[in-house]
């Protein structure tokens, strides 16, 4: 199996890795901080993910990533949630962003996420890490994470794996 990866950053990291762990033909979530190339190299919030591409396509990935997280909206806090979509070697930046901008007929306003290099990743520490599997009845994954992954597993279904 040759996996590829591929980084998102929009939102709380232990939401993003909930929602990517749940997907057929991804292997490896990795979450922590992304750091891309200036303007954009304040680390932000995100993971990693290693993925199957004969499973599950680039073009669903980013799909579903656009709709984890409010990529329509420039609000204040977007250094430490930055919207992107980080790529590595093996995907030029011109084809990501076509990938996300193919997403534009399903949002309302225009969609804010950009496709930036990928330039450095620091893991989050053990006690965070799996943190919907470790904490799934806590009030933060109730709230937060659990209602998002039903609706993503209800407009994704084929993608999802049982929650």
């Amino acid at each position: 199996m040759d996996l590829q990866k591929i980084g998102f950053g929009g939102g709380c990291h232990w939401c993003t890795e909930a929602y990517f762990q749940h997907l057929k033909g991804v292997q490896k979530v990795a979450q922590g901080w992304i750091q891309s190339t200036p303007p954009n190299d304040a680390f932000s919030e995100a993971v990693i993910v290693a993925y199957d591409p004969t499973v599950i396509s680039l073009s669903v990935l980013i799909a579903i990533h656009l709709h984890t997280h409010s990529a329509t909206k420039a609000h204040a806090f977007r250094t430490k949630y930055r919207s992107a979509v980080y790529v590595f070697d093996e995907h030029p930046l011109n084809d990501m962003q076509a990938l996300i901008d193919a997403n534009q007929p399903y949002f309302e306003a225009p969609i804010l996420t950009q496709a930036l290099p990928f330039v450095a990743f620091t893991e989050n520490t053990e006690n965070y890490l799996d943190y919907f599997r470790k904490n799934r009845t806590g009030a933060f994954c109730n709230t937060y994470i659990l209602p998002r992954l039903q609706l993503l597993q209800a407009d994704f279904a084929a993608y999802f794996r049982q929650i």
